[in-house]
């Protein structure tokens, strides 16, 4: 069992950590982004050093306390909220906020836990080089909090995953102990790899404190477009024809319905529709090349084919980088819309890409014979298989007045991504939101070796207590 902090210790603390949150200034700490799950807790300390972390972890061990690690608090599966339970500390990482090293040479930055990411894919710039991983939430988003969750976003399909992006890692295990890992090497093959394991862990078997990241050269050319397209099957097609044409250029492809522009245009007025027709699906692609006159005339072939054989019906290539950041800015305002209509339930999951379309038209049809009332808004990364599969009530519909169907849409989807062999958690997590979903989905094997894990790591249970596993 765990216990509420004393008085006593949260002044020891305090003392460590040097800074704090109080009162008031606690409260955005205690905010879920989606309005689904209350926070609580005794108090927020802001330690600036791995050093200082560590000695916060072993006070609150031996109090039997629970910590929570903080990033920047935009994760969507409650795993930074602690709704029930002995009120614990958060643990922020705010302060923990310097570029430790940035090699253009060594194709690597070092940055620490509560560096955001923004200001990480700035270094990198610094060096006239490109730290890939990119999210709507960059600019308030941290660098610790996006390893802990594995965040994904939208340059997965050519550079993969928040953890195909990490050299190193620096973390407080829950012992106290702290892990120097931060390695440069591409290649170490000394036994286990604990930033993989530490890694969509979401703070429950330590604290990441830093980072070892990778690198890349920056693009010389860019090629964004939105192609309307018939439907998520021929989309599917699409990028087939376009990986034959293009390879490993494309960085981005994006599945997008209709719906979800239209709710842009509609909570943004000043925004209207770069396709003339308002498709009810189309696609935003984004390629990269070492030059631009080569990298015109092989994706003006390949969308000149694209269009011959029926793969795109409409479309506009962006012609400048005001232009290019425009249609971006489309996708990704599309959450922000989505909170502004009111989601019944929002799902993060992910089928292999040659199910997509099967995935989806069946999908509709249970949505549908749930309740014809019901809205669907599908979008997401094509090109990695995952796919933000979002039910709402008509506009201006309080979607209360569908509380009673959340559990019933709930399964409808998990059933379907299960029998496609696909995951209720691409790139969001596990958190307390869905907690319950793994074990109903899950692998046995793998739950039972995840909770040998936590107790051989966490055997107070300390760790973000509640999160992923119970």
């Amino acid at each position: 069992m765990l216990n509420a902090p004393t008085s006593e210790l949260i002044s020891t603390l305090a003392t460590i950590a040097g800074a704090v949150h109080e009162g008031d200034a606690i409260d955005p700490f205690l905010v879920d982004p989606r309005g689904i799950t209350p926070g609580q807790a005794a108090t927020v300390v802001r330690p600036d050093t791995p050093e200082k972390v560590a000695d916060i972890v072993k006070a609150c061990a031996a109090a039997r306390v629970g910590l929570i690690p903080y990033g920047g608090g935009t994760g969507l599966v409650g795993g930074q909220m602690a709704p029930d339970g002995p009120p614990p500390v958060i643990l922020s990482l705010e302060r923990m906020n310097r570029i430790r090293m940035v090699s253009a040479d060594e194709s690597a930055i070092v940055a620490e836990a509560g560096v955001t990411l923004a200001e990480v894919q700035d270094a990198a710039e610094g060096v006239n080089r490109l730290f890939p991983l990119s999210l709507a939430s960059e600019g308030s988003c941290r660098i610790g909090g996006n390893l802990a969750t594995n965040a994904g976003g939208t340059q997965v399909l050519r550079y993969g995953n928040a953890r195909d992006l990490c050299l190193g890692i620096e973390a407080v295990l829950p012992s106290g102990e702290i892990l120097h890992g931060l390695s440069t090497l591409r290649k170490d093959n000394t036994g286990y790899d604990l930033r993989h394991l530490l890694m969509g862990s979401e703070g429950t078997l330590g604290v990441i404190t830093a980072a070892a990241l990778k690198l890349f050269p920056r693009p010389a050319a860019t090629v964004t477009a939105m192609l309307a397209v018939p439907s998520p099957e021929v989309a599917v097609s699409l990028l087939g024809h376009m990986r034959e044409a293009l390879g490993d250029q494309i960085t981005g492809f994006e599945l997008i319905q209709g719906v979800g522009v239209a709710w842009v245009c509609h909570y943004h007025p000043e925004v209207s529709d770069p396709l003339a027709d308002q498709p009810q699906w189309r696609v935003l692609m984004e390629v990269i090349g070492t030059d631009e006159d080569v990298l015109s005339e092989q994706t003006g072939t390949a969308f000149e084919t694209a269009f011959e054989k029926g793969l795109a019906t409409d479309g506009v290539i962006a012609s400048s980088e005001a232009q290019r950041q425009q249609l971006w800015w489309i996708r990704e305002t599309i959450p922000e819309c989505n909170r502004r209509v009111g989601a019944i339930v929002s799902n993060d999951v992910s089928v292999p890409i040659t199910r997509i379309a099967t995935f989806v038209s069946e999908a509709s049809e249970a949505i549908r014979a749930l309740d014809t009332d019901l809205v669907i808004n599908c979008f997401g990364h094509l090109g990695d298989g995952n796919l933000h599969y979002n039910i709402f009530p008509p506009m201006g519909v309080d979607k209360e007045r569908f509380a009673n169907r959340r559990k019933d849409i709930k399964h409808v989807i998990h059933d379907l991504i299960a029998a496609h062999q696909g995951s209720i958690s691409a790139e969001h997590g596990i958190g307390r939101h869905k907690r319950d979903d793994l074990v109903a989905y899950g692998d046995p094997a793998k739950l039972a070796a995840m909770r040998a894990i936590k107790a051989a790591l966490d055997p107070a249970g300390i760790m973000n207590p509640g999160a992923v596993i119970a």
